[in-house]
């Protein structure tokens, strides 16, 4: 039996115990509160895991981790994709993503020029799918509704879109690939704008943003550049506003990245915040944390996280002088966080491990624990 409770469901039963007894309205009343401080009160039965993937060369695994209520995680399980990885780092974010309601994952396998698609069964994953990422070296996906569009940063970049039927598995979606800004962009991530039907691309080489506008059938028009605030843009998140907010690495110059904040409008970004400093070294990833009001990114050479304040108009802020808020194993690449949730975990791939930590309501991290033994080839990140 499946025992997962969506967040609607969560609502639904909080709405529906106004009629019960003291002690459940209580209790309801305690949960509602999370809700509207944007951390969601997890249900104490249902799945709760971590997933992370091997990207080994000889075959492509998930690697998923039981976590508890305190964030801590158990002994993983590993899942065959049905493909292969390429053994080493791909300069990417988003190569794992989930659907909203966490029923199905979707994985690359850059080595093999493949997607894979899991159903999320109770306390297992089952492969259901794997197809053609029609490219080479798939990267990073983006999915929402029913479209799903991976980035293809092998030999001449693309991007190619997916139709997402009824059970999860893909179908691809006739005449929507498109090219990049230019063959070989050395790109990073690709995901979806929230305010405009639109997708997004991050150049690192070329010092570009690229967007798409979608038609009514998901297909993409032509890409329409805009330069980056900053050199070497390299992931993004996109905040509840619709703000996009970028890391930029500036090609790992010591003590030289930053992020920006822009918005999206008719193709081109529009800078609100300009490279705001880090102080530290190589920053990758980003994430939001699960009451949208902070954002995160993995400082690679450096080994720390900086966090940033998001005003309500995509300003961004540094929260530490020093823009240490966190310290993390050794490589220090994908971030996961999750709606209503003050979980954080960092993949530290060249320690071979997991850093935990909570965040606190001012923004700040608290360190929780780290769990060793991950291979050192690993990427990607999720968490539900």
């Amino acid at each position: 039996m499946n025992t997962r409770i969506s967040r609607a469901a969560l609502a639904a039963l909080v709405g529906s115990a106004a009629c019960a007894t003291d002690q459940s309205t209580e209790a309801t009343r305690d949960a509602t509160a999370a809700l509207e401080r944007g951390r969601e009160a997890e249900p104490r039965s249902g799945p709760r895991f971590v997933v992370t993937m091997s990207n080994a060369t000889a075959v492509n695994e998930a690697i998923v981790f039981p976590r508890d209520a305190n964030g801590s995680l158990g002994t993983p399980t590993r899942y065959l994709t049905g493909g292969t990885g390429s053994g080493g780092g791909l300069g990417n974010q988003s190569s794992i993503v989930l659907d909203d309601e966490a029923e199905h994952l979707y994985l690359v396998n850059p080595g093999s020029g493949t997607i894979s698609v899991f159903a999320i069964r109770g306390n297992a994953l089952r492969l259901q799918q794997t197809i053609a990422s029609g490219g080479i070296q798939p990267i990073s996906l983006a999915k929402s509704d029913r479209l799903l569009y991976v980035l293809n940063d092998g030999g001449t970049a693309n991007i190619t879109g997916f139709r997402v039927r009824d059970d999860g598995t893909l179908v691809p979606l006739s005449n929507s690939t498109r090219p990049l800004s230019t063959a070989v962009p050395d790109a990073a991530q690709i995901g979806f704008n929230r305010t405009e039907r639109r997708l997004i691309v991050t150049e690192k080489a070329t010092n570009n943003l690229v967007s798409y506008r979608l038609d009514g059938d998901g297909r993409p028009g032509s890409p329409e550049v805009t330069p980056s605030n900053g050199a070497t843009p390299f992931g993004f998140a996109v905040d509840r506003q619709g703000n996009v907010l970028v890391s930029e690495a500036f090609g790992g110059a010591p003590n030289g990245a930053a992020v920006s904040s822009s918005r999206l409008r008719r193709g081109s970004f529009q800078t609100i915040s300009a490279s705001v400093p880090d102080t530290e070294t190589a920053a990758c990833w980003v994430a939001i944390s699960g009451d949208g009001r902070f954002a995160y990114v993995t400082n690679t050479a450096s080994n720390t996280i900086s966090g940033y304040a998001i005003s309500p108009q995509g300003e961004v802020t540094l929260l530490t002088e020093d823009g240490i808020d966190g310290t993390t194993g050794m490589g220090p690449i994908d971030l996961a966080t999750r709606s209503g949730l003050d979980f954080m975990y960092s993949l530290n791939r060249t320690g071979g491990s997991i850093s935990r930590f909570r965040i606190k309501s001012d923004g700040s991290i608290e360190a929780g624990g780290t769990t060793s033994g991950i291979p050192t080839s690993v990427n990607g990140l999720v968490m539900f």
